[in-house]
């Protein structure tokens, strides 16, 4: 099979997400498996294990639908897993992603998850992608208080090469912010961790108690706050892949490779974001490959192991919220413009659109899930009233 050349800002594409998506969340990553009881080495583990694992079931993916279908470990479980595993040992922990998977898969293999995503209209969904992109867009000026250089010159240089060269601005914030940091003495020391570190098996143990109590949660987590607006951005950004296939295979995935410390590999929503803008290509039809640069990047962050995940979080947190933010600000101009673009559906858009950004969370269940269930409210009792006036 012929591909064709990926040029150079695609390519860089799907580098940055990559980027953001170990220097957001690396640190949580981490908690989480320390929650557990793992020593550093094995956590460094679980660090190769799932940048090969998001790398292989991208490249899958995107190669399969020719769409920028980008997957990453689910952010939220991970914020839900470090604040439940203490006590839990590794191998009931192992039994609690095991856990999660099949019922991943088995809302695969049923077509529920997908009844549901073809039923959410157009508008909710992008209104929900902007309420969760809405966060990075207002960190990316908020570094300018205390790392006023730095972030200031990622500004400045961002604006510029966005006038003379719009597809290289976030590469030239990128560099300018790498400079100011290292220039400042802005980046603390990391630990000494092997560049590699290889898996460890950790056989699984099944407890009622922590299925119920942690692994349920886990899932619901992870199906509203990860999966469904990963769904929603490939739709919000005119991509129609199957639903059912995407759940069933990152589930199996994550079935197979949790005994190694793959706890979860779920639908992208913020990284992909920065795959399916303009800025990735100007042409829809070949963002996937953004995509595959990704999945590529994953492979040789996961090879790199807890090394990486360490340097990247020795990065001032003001040089990943500037960036991130500069890296999705066309994402979520995207999306703004169709959630509101509808008049008919413009109040329940943006009451989906403030509920998923106000952080709202109710019985562990993030603001994304309550998003879409008040802008559906709203919704269907406008649109009833609509249809009886006319």
């Amino acid at each position: 099979m012929r591909f064709p050349p990926i040029p150079l800002h695609t390519l860089f594409s799907g580098f940055i997400a990559v980027l953001v998506g170990y220097a957001s969340s690396a640190a949580i990553i981490w908690q989480a498996a320390a929650a557990a009881g793992l020593a550093a080495p094995q956590i460094a583990g679980w660090m190769t294990m799932l940048g090969i694992g998001m790398g292989a079931s991208t490249l899958l993916l995107t190669l399969r639908w020719r769409a920028p279908v980008l997957t990453a470990w689910s952010t939220p479980g991970a914020a839900l897993l470090a604040t439940s595993l203490h006590g839990v040992t590794p191998g009931e922990a192992t039994g609690i992603f095991i856990f999660a998977a099949v019922l991943i898969v088995l809302c695969g293999l049923s077509g529920l998850f997908a009844w549901l995503m073809r039923t959410i209209p157009h508008t909710l969904a992008a209104a929900m992608l902007a309420g969760i992109l809405l966060r990075f867009g207002l960190e990316t000026f908020g570094g300018l208080r205390d790392q006023g250089v730095m972030c200031g010159g990622m500004l400045i240089s961002w604006l510029i090469t966005r006038a003379l060269a719009p597809r290289y601005a976030v590469a030239a914030a990128l560099v300018v912010g790498l400079a100011a940091a290292l220039l400042g003495d802005n980046v603390s020391a990391a630990p000494n961790v092997s560049l590699f570190a290889a898996p460890v098996w950790i056989t699984p143990v099944f407890s009622l108690p922590t299925l119920l109590g942690i692994g349920v949660p886990f899932f619901l987590v992870t199906m509203t706050s990860q999966n469904a607006p990963g769904v929603a951005a490939l739709k919000a950004a005119g991509y129609c892949v199957p639903v059912s296939p995407l759940m069933t295979s990152t589930g199996l995935i994550t079935l197979a490779l949790a005994p190694l410390g793959v706890y979860s590999i779920s639908i992208a929503a913020i990284t992909a974001a920065i795959c399916q803008s303009p800025e990735a290509h100007p042409d829809p039809q070949r963002r996937w490959q953004a995509a595959a640069a990704a999945g590529v990047f994953y492979l040789l962050a996961g090879i790199a192991g807890g090394g990486i995940a360490i340097l990247l979080a020795a990065l001032p947190a003001a040089f990943i919220h500037t960036l991130a933010g500069l890296a999705l600000l066309s994402a979520l101009g995207g999306s703004l413009y169709q959630a509101l673009m509808n008049e008919t559906e413009r109040d329940a858009a943006t009451v989906a659109f403030l509920i998923t950004a106000s952080g709202l969370t109710l019985w562990g269940i993030s603001s994304a899930f309550w998003g879409l269930a008040g802008g559906g409210l709203c919704y269907a009792v406008l649109s009833a009233a609509h249809r009886r006036r006319r």
